[in-house]
C-alpha cells in the first residue's frame, strides 16, 4: 500500500522570520490523522530569515536530524559544540547531515548568520531506541557524487558506511535523480518506508510526487524511484512503533 501525503496538506506557520511546513503534528499545529509514521515524528521544512533563528532551547530523548538544502545553519549547544574550543564548529551546509541525540537534556540554538539569504532546511525527529542517554552529537558532509542518481546512506543505527550513526532503529537514505537516474531496491515488509521529496519532483513506485510531497510505503515489495526532475530525496527505513 502507498499513502501519499501532498505538500499542500501539510502544516504552516509563517513567524515573519520562520517559515515551516509540518509533515506531522507540531507546536500549534494538530491532526491526529498525522502524528507520524513508525518510529519517525517530526518532518519540518523550515525556512529561516537572513539574520535570524532559533533562540536557546531544551530537548530530552528525541534524536534530532538537520539536513540543509540552502544557505547555512549555525549550531550552538550545552554540550560545547559550535563554541570557541568546542568539539565541532557547528555550522551546517547543502551536503552536511548533523545529528543530535537529546537523551537526559541538552540545550541549543540554531541561527542564520548570513545577512542576505535565507537558510532552507528539513529539522526531523525520530523516537530513541534507548532513552535516558547521555546527549551527543555528530556532523558529516556527503559530497554531490556521493548522491548523485542512487541513495547514500546518511543516517544509521550503527553508522555503517560511513554514515552518521542514531539511537534509533531507523536508517535514512539521501539521494538527487535527474533524466534516467533511477535506482531500485527491496524493502522489508517487517518495516515501513517513507520518502520524503526535498526538491524537484519524481516518480516513487509510479506515483509522481514534487516538492514536499511524501509517501509511506507498507507492504510494498520495493522501492523504485525514476523520472526525477531536480528531485532531491530523503527516504528513511522506519520501525513500525
Amino acid at each position: 500500500m502507498i499513502t501519499l501525503r501532498k505538500a499542500s496538506e501539510r502544516g504552516h506557520a509563517n513567524h515573519g522570520w520562520l517559515d515551516s511546513h509540518h509533515s506531522f503534528s507540531f507546536a500549534d499545529y494538530y491532526d491526529p490523522e498525522h502524528m507520524g509514521v513508525g518510529n519517525l515524528r517530526v518532518i519540518n521544512e523550515d525556512r529561516v530569515a537572513a539574520g535570524r533563528g532559533f533562540g536557546t532551547h531544551g530537548h530530552r530523548d528525541m534524536e534530532i536530524v538537520s539536513y540543509v538544502l540552502s544557505g547555512e545553519l549555525a549550531h550552538q549547544d550545552s554540550m560545547g559544540n559550535g563554541r570557541e574550543g568546542g568539539a565541532n564548529g557547528g555550522v551546517i551546509r547543502p551536503g552536511d547531515v548533523q545529528r543530535m541525540s537529546a537523551g537526559t537534556g541538552v540545550m541549543h540554538s540554531e541561527f542564520n548568520h548570513a545577512q542576505d539569504r535565507t537558510t532552507h532546511f528539513l529539522q526531523i525527529w525520530i523516537l530513541p531506541k534507548v532513552r535516558g542517554i547521555r546527549p551527543s552529537y555528530e556532523q558529516k558532509h556527503f559530497a554531490v557524487d556521493e548522491r548523485r542518481g542512487r541513495l547514500r546512506t546518511v543516517v544509521s543505527p550503527d553508522g555503517g558506511d560511513g554514515s552518521v550513526s542514531m539511537n534509533a532503529d531507523a536508517s535514512i537514505f539521501a539521494g538527487l535523480f535527474d533524466g534516467d537516474e533511477s535506482e531500485r531496491r527491496p524493502l522489508d515488509p517487517q518495516r515501513l518506508a517513507y520518502v520524503h521529496v526535498a526538491r524537484g519532483e519524481i516518480d516513487v513506485n509510479g506515483q509522481r510526487l514534487s516538492a514536499g510531497d511524501a509517501a509511506t510505503l507498507d507492504g510494498e515489495p520495493r522501492l523504485e524511484l525514476s523520472q526525477g526532475r531536480g528531485a532531491e530525496v530523503l527516504v528513511f527505513d522506519l520501525a513500525r512503533h
